[in-house]
């Protein structure tokens, strides 16, 4: 598995990778696609996957992961490939998987990524049995030299940080360059560690074909100019030593040549280009689809006798082991709750895994303590007191289920996610979660966002079934600790790229999860989560609407006559039982509360259902805990025409999430509480 930026990848992609060259000067042409519902992306980004045979007839699987701009964004991607890969049951050797990413020696000098990427290389939820890190060191960043690019001796010295072994060469010399490969790819195997190969050589002409190099590099390329190539200095020494005659080369060339010729001229009957996706093998069975398809009703639905088996096994800690009472407690409390039909959040979790689990799907879990919970609701791994072994009881439902895996990320959310993305596009049949600790942490994780998540199918063909928890809420813990920064990720919806939703029952989280592996296509899922509501009292389901429900979409208000409904009022997560207490504390049954679960694909047919349902009510309130610059306000007057005319409740516009002051923070809750029952109490005057 292979990562590489754009510098020398076409030619990688046919002379090793096997890509056709045909294909390549059709992307030249730029020529459309044959597919409507697809962009594409510039040919040095898209991947390629084929099956080659060595000269020893051997049978080897490559892949080269599609990369966008952003230098060593892919090496995260790389490393989540080639674990989940790794992690099939049908590969007995895991380092039979190897992993090679291409650096250029600003890149990896100058990108905090790398760091985070080596510093998982020893982990046990990120370990690849070492990567084989090959440095195209061209002396030069685009026009920066090298001493303005770096502190270190070396742009390889974050190597030093796994104490892994680098070599460096002479990219000039051929055998030497060869010599080097061959000791890094012994080493690796032999040791299952990171190796780096520093290849020093330099760059012939400029940044890209319109760049001029002499303007900041004058005496540089005068000297590159003059410079043997490294073709033509091997080739004099063979020549030298007698292997070969001075034709040789020149035939090879022609050859090599009037092939690409005929490839070209091929390429050129052809009126629209195909872009073939990437890792087909994997995605056998799976469909790319449109938004009509990712509307409809996904059966979810689970035996209660299964439940049943599973919180038994879930509430049961082995006898023979002593654990802290605390946790004793916590954990046989999974049963009463299944017993007086009052199931909490965290059994919502652990029955959608537990079903999944035994229905033959794997699970990976993965971010900053999520083996216990940021709010300590999981708990998915338990530890023995007196030795700290760790028991999962996820992993003991039956001989035949599904693997559960569950790891405490280092501190990183650029390198997890990205990690934890490449899994997932190797992995459609495990449910892939990463969980943030707080949901606004995950802007550290941005580029993997943008150009990963939101866009990869569209650019690439690439499904992608990952799913990002970020726990959101205004609950008066700040500007850090209060948005999910909901907005970013409405804005990037579009068409059919991704499911956005924000639930507000433990029975809609299960089905949504459960949704995610039992459809028959994959699509990122992003799940704004809450953190109050993890022990709320009123935030229950029944056992009857895990087993026999469904994902809903929008969760009407039964509570209400539609005949009595003076207010009506849309709103998403956790501000609904905010408002649901203040509904209950002033006595209206004159407001309608309706709960949007999902936001993206939004269900507006549904919604105008509700528009016609509540017809006589003239009140029609949007109403958001979060500034009036963010949550969900501006993606409902985008994507729904009426809601333009919705009276608006929510806090004034800021530049930060939420106040620092608990007591601030708190009366500006009260303020759109208040107007959202009252309207001559408009908080945006000043």
């Amino acid at each position: 598995v292979m990562g590489m930026a754009h510098r020398g990848r076409l030619s990688t992609l046919t002379n090793i990778f096997g890509k056709p060259a045909k294909d390549i000067f059709s992307e030249f042409d730029g020529k459309d696609y044959e597919q409507e519902v697809f962009d594409g992306d510039v040919k040095y980004h898209l991947g390629w996957t084929s099956n080659r045979e060595t000269y020893n007839n051997k049978k080897i699987n490559l892949n080269i992961a599609p990369n966008p701009s952003h230098l060593e964004t892919v090496g995260a991607v790389v490393q989540g490939i080639t674990r989940a890969k790794q992690d099939k049951p049908e590969i007995e050797d895991p380092t039979q998987v190897l992993s090679i990413v291409v650096h250029g020696d600003a890149a990896i000098a100058g990108q905090g990524l790398v760091y985070e990427i080596v510093q998982m290389a020893k982990l046990d939820g990120y370990k690849t049995n070492g990567t084989i890190h090959i440095v195209v060191n061209n002396q030069i960043g685009f026009t920066t030299n090298y001493l303005d690019g770096r502190s270190s001796t070396y742009c390889t010295d974050v190597g030093k940080v796994t104490l892994s072994p680098v070599l460096h060469v002479n990219s000039d010399d051929a055998e030497a360059v060869v010599h080097a490969a061959l000791f890094a790819l012994d080493f690796r195997m032999k040791f299952k560690r990171d190796v780096f190969i520093d290849l020093l050589g330099y760059r012939k002409y400029g940044h890209n074909e319109g760049d001029e190099p002499k303007f900041t590099q004058p005496l540089l390329y005068k000297a590159i100019a003059k410079h043997k190539n490294p073709r033509d200095i091997y080739a004099s020494r063979l020549i030298s030593e007698g292997v070969i005659d001075e034709g040789y080369v020149k035939h090879i060339e022609a050859s090599y040549k009037e092939k690409l010729e005929e490839k070209l001229e091929d390429s050129r009957k052809q009126d629209k280009t195909e872009i073939t996706a990437f890792m087909q093998e994997e995605w056998k069975g799976f469909t790319r689809v449109t938004e009509g398809v990712m509307m409809e009703e996904v059966d979810t639905k689970v035996s209660k006798d299964k439940l049943k088996k599973i919180t038994q096994v879930i509430s049961s800690l082995p006898a023979e082991k002593k654990f802290i009472r605390k946790i004793q407690r916590l954990i046989e409390s999974r049963q009463a709750m299944f017993d007086e039909d009052r199931l909490d959040w965290s059994m919502a979790e652990h029955l959608a895994y537990g079903t999944l689990l035994l229905e033959g799907y794997n699970v990976r879990i993965s971010g900053q303590d999520v083996e216990r919970g940021t709010f300590s609701h999981r708990h998915a791994v338990v530890k023995v007191e007196d030795s700290e072994e760790e028991i999962i009881l996820l992993n003991t439902i039956s001989k035949d289920q599904g693997e559960f895996d569950i790891y405490n990320s280092l501190l990183s959310e650029y390198g997890v996610v990205g990690f934890d993305y490449g899994y997932a596009m190797a992995s459609p049949n495990t449910l892939t979660i990463w969980e943030a600790q707080f949901g606004d942490f995950s802007n550290g994780a941005q580029i993997v966002i943008d150009q990963y998540i939101s866009s990869g199918e569209d650019k690439w063909k690439t499904q992608n079934g990952l799913v990002l928890l970020l726990p959101h809420g205004y609950e008066g813990q700040g500007a850090e600790h209060s948005s999910a920064r909901m907005e970013r990720y409405l804005q990037l919806c579009a068409k059919d790229n991704m499911f956005i939703a924000d639930c507000t029952t433990p029975a809609n989280m299960y089905h949504l999860l459960r949704r995610q592996m039992k459809a028959n296509y994959r699509k990122p899922l992003i799940v704004f989560t809450p953190k109050s509501l993890l022990r709320h009292p009123k935030v229950i389901s029944t056992v009857d609407e895990f087993a026999n429900g469904s994902f809903q979409m929008l969760i009407d208000d039964d509570t209400v006559k539609p005949k009595d409904v003076k207010t009506l009022v849309f709103v998403t997560g956790k501000f609904y039982y905010d408002l649901l207490e203040e509904r209950e504390n002033l006595n209206r049954a004159d407001v309608a509360l309706v709960r949007i679960e999902q936001l993206f694909p939004l269900p507006v047919k549904e919604i105008r259902a509700i528009l016609k349902k509540y017809k006589h009510t003239d009140d029609i309130v949007w109403a958001q805990e979060e500034p009036r610059n963010m949550g969900a306000y501006s993606h409902m007057m985008m994507h729904l025409e009426e809601s333009k005319s919705f009276r608006a409740a929510t806090r004034r516009p800021y530049s930060a999430p939420a106040a620092g002051s608990s007591m601030r923070s708190k009366m500006r809750h009260q303020q759109v509480i208040d107007f959202v029952f009252d309207k001559t109490k408009n908080n945006q005057r000043h």
